[in-house]
């Protein structure tokens, strides 16, 4: 199963849905900064799955904080994380995903591609999809043994 991870796309949506077209995913995650982007998603790719979560510039967005989606045979653990302090590490993050059964944890905020293994949970920072000086995204590939594979691709 593959899916395409953004974040923060602060209203810049032709990329985001030119790589969805590419990759052509099995679902679609928005980790938050402008949660009313997926309107455009779910428009464009009504038969794709889409999880969105609220981020800190997302005033008044029905979207969940957080929330547990299954891809596959995994659990991902999605949040924007500006409500777990990644900005001062992913101490806080790690220890959610793992709470909720979660073998992988997905955050944005910090605008910086990430991808780590942090004691035995896999943390994936897509970057940004919207704005800075390099726009990046997620491929998230879910193997039927539960093996996964992030990649961070530009936009």
């Amino acid at each position: 199963m593959k899916a395409a991870v953004f974040s923060d796309t602060h209203s810049n949506t032709a990329l985001m849905v030119e790589a969805v077209r590419r990759c052509r995913p099995d679902a679609i995650i928005h980790l938050g900064d402008h949660d009313r982007d997926t309107e455009i998603l779910r428009r464009e790719f009504p038969a794709i799955p889409l999880y969105s979560v609220c981020g800190n510039c997302d005033f008044g967005s029905s979207a969940p904080l957080r929330d547990v989606v299954q891809l596959g045979p995994v659990k991902a653990f999605i949040t924007h994380g500006h409500a777990y302090q990644v900005n001062y590490g992913l101490t806080s993050l790690a220890y959610a995903a793992r709470e909720a059964g979660a073998q992988l944890a997905m955050y944005g905020h910090t605008h910086v591609p990430d991808y780590q293994d942090w004691g035995g949970v896999q943390i994936l920072n897509p970057g940004t999809a919207g704005r800075g000086r390099s726009l990046t995204w997620a491929l998230v590939t879910v193997y039927d043994n539960g093996g996964i594979v992030c990649e961070i691709r530009d936009l």
